[in-house]
Formats: C-alpha cells, sequence, structure tokens
C-alpha cells in the first residue's frame, strides 16, 4: 500500500502534525478495510475547490493530488456532497450521463465504483472522503459503507479535539 499525506492547515483549523499524522493513518485504514483501489480525504480550502489533502493507494494506482477535475463544483456527486448526503455507486458508468463526470472517471484512473462521505462541521462540509474502486464495478457493503462513516466521524472528531488544543 502506497500513501501521501500533507502536514499544515486546512479549515477545520491548523493540523498539528500529530493530527495530519492521525488522517493519514484513518483514510490508510478504510484503504485496508475495504480493499479499493484508492482513498482520499479532501479538505475544504479556499481558494481551491476541496483539494485533496491526504490519499491512501493500493499497488500500481496512480495518484490524483494534482488532477483537476472538470467543473468539479458542479459535478453530480459534489452536488449531493455539499447537501450533506453521502454518495454510494455500486457502478459509475451508469451513475450520470453528465459529459464532465464521465471525463472524471478516465482522469481519475478509470474510476468504476465510489463511495464519497461529505464531514460536516457546524452544518457545512468541511471535508469530503472519497473511496475509489478502479477497472470495474463492485457492490459496497454494508460493512465498507459504514466504515466510511466512522471514518467521517473519526474525521470530525479530531477537529475537534485540534480545535480545542488551539
Amino acid at each position: 500500500m502506497r500513501s501521501r499525506g500533507e502536514g499544515g492547515g486546512d479549515s477545520l483549523g491548523p493540523v498539528p502534525d500529530r493530527a495530519a499524522d492521525e488522517l493519514q493513518g484513518i483514510i490508510e485504514e478504510l484503504l485496508a478495510t475495504t480493499g479499493a483501489s484508492r482513498v482520499t480525504l479532501r479538505m475544504d480550502q479556499p481558494p481551491e475547490f476541496f483539494p485533496v489533502a491526504h490519499e491512501a493507494l493500493a499497488p500500481g494506482v496512480e495518484s490524483i493530488r494534482n488532477v483537476q477535475a472538470p467543473n468539479m463544483p458542479r459535478q453530480p456527486v459534489v452536488l449531493e456532497i455539499v447537501k450533506g448526503r453521502q454518495v454510494i455507486q455500486n457502478d459509475c458508468l451508469s451513475a450520470f450521463a453528465d459529459p464532465d463526470f464521465q471525463v472524471m472517471l478516465n482522469l481519475y484512473g478509470g474510476m468504476r465504483a465510489q463511495i464519497v462521505t461529505p464531514v460536516m462541521v457546524d452544518g457545512a462540509v468541511k471535508a469530503i472522503i472519497s473511496v475509489h474502486q478502479l477497472g470495474s464495478s463492485r457492490a459496497w457493503t454494508d460493512d465498507e459503507i459504514d466504515a466510511c462513516h466512522q471514518a467521517a466521524q473519526r474525521v470530525h472528531a479530531l477537529s475537534s479535539s485540534a480545535s480545542s488544543e488551539r
């Protein structure tokens, strides 16, 4: 398993190195639990629109850290996430006909299934956890979906404790 994370600040507040390491650990654990191809943690970092702050990668999977998806703020999944809704797609190819969404699937290495979970703070999306399956569709299990919810809760709790330490 390859993984990458960066310390530094974010909209959840300045993230000490210890917290950045814990965030990386959360997504690495989620990758191992799901057996997916990639897990990303995107953080609200204006003026950028939720850039990838941390990612965990299965062997042979390329990073999407610097990949710019077309029209990201208007992507169909993003429109659901900003409403605080988790998105579960067993077959991304048939999920949305939106041309920008279809381009993104290829830019993300042939993504074919995903679970995307918002991390809410005071009613606003402050982070997004995405679990990607490349190359083929898959039926996500209830345990995998629950693991994504638990990871989002852990990111939220970590952000709350980091806020109280400031």
